[in-house]
């Protein structure tokens, strides 16, 4: 390798580094549903908001009273938990932002059906 590809390499990872500080630097905390937390009718909180992955959720529950899985498309338009879904019980849930679609349910009894669940398309 000679001196001129060996600084154009260290030039390569420096900008890589940079861009990966900055995306970090960037990344965003929501609480889901703002004051009123992970509640009935959130389905509609995200309209107007912008996210990036690396952005975290905060899902703020009275556990027992609420969860939150992690389910694809047909889970979240059907309501149903998938095999294997990651299911969240703590009431103080956090939980980064995968780039794309991203979606979460309250799968208690008629819960996701009333609008606790919510779509996010992470940029």
């Amino acid at each position: 390798m000679s001196m001129g590809s060996g600084s154009a390499m260290i030039a390569a990872v420096l900008i890589l580094l940079f861009c990966l500080y900055s995306e970090m630097a960037h990344a965003a905390t929501y609480t889901v549903g703002d004051a009123g937390g992970w509640t009935f009718n959130t389905a509609a909180w995200p309209k107007g908001k912008r996210f990036r992955a690396c952005d975290t959720l905060v899902f703020n529950y009275s556990p027992g009273a609420h969860n939150v899985v992690t389910v694809d498309k047909a889970g979240y338009v059907n309501c149903r938990t998938p095999r294997g879904a990651k299911v969240y019980t703590s009431g103080n849930d956090q939980i980064k932002l995968a780039r794309g679609q991203n979606y979460f349910i309250c799968n208690f009894s008629g819960h996701c059906e009333a609008g606790t669940k919510i779509a996010i398309n992470a940029l």
